[in-house]
């Protein structure tokens, strides 16, 4: 299929299909002899893993270890479980740092909305940093 109906399948920009082919995540691509080029139909479904791999947080040089790439083989079953699984700790670490900040700010927010009216919200600071140092 051409550049066009593959974007269009995908909802990707042609010149972001482009610069995913130069990144090496979708493998060569043939041409037409008229120039144009010519993707497989799995050429989509390597994009919508790309898209998906990306909207979970990996990087395009993670995706590229993953992402089987067309007329260079399959990427092994221990190295993809290896790259998911070091992606599901480095989401687990971020979830237990979100963690930590949701409770800082829930308890900055406590503190300040029972400050009194006409109180300077900074006047407990010292309280609150000493809190949320002994969160750590």
């Amino acid at each position: 299929m051409k550049i066009g109906e593959l974007a269009q399948q995908t909802g990707l920009a042609p010149s972001k299909i482009r610069f995913y082919e130069a990144e090496g995540l979708i493998g060569t691509v043939d041409r037409s002899l008229g120039g144009y080029r010519q993707y497989p139909a799995r050429t989509k479904q390597v994009l919508e893993l790309v898209i998906l791999a990306q909207q979970a947080g990996f990087s395009l040089a993670e995706i590229r270890t993953l992402v089987a790439q067309q007329g260079k083989g399959p990427v092994g079953h221990d190295v993809m479980l290896s790259g998911l699984r070091k992606k599901l700790a480095e989401i687990e670490a971020l979830q237990e740092k979100l963690a930590e900040t949701h409770a800082g700010l829930r308890l900055v927010i406590d503190r300040i909305e029972n400050t009194p009216p006409g109180g300077d919200c900074f006047e407990c600071t010292e309280g609150v940093l000493q809190d949320l140092r002994g969160m750590r």
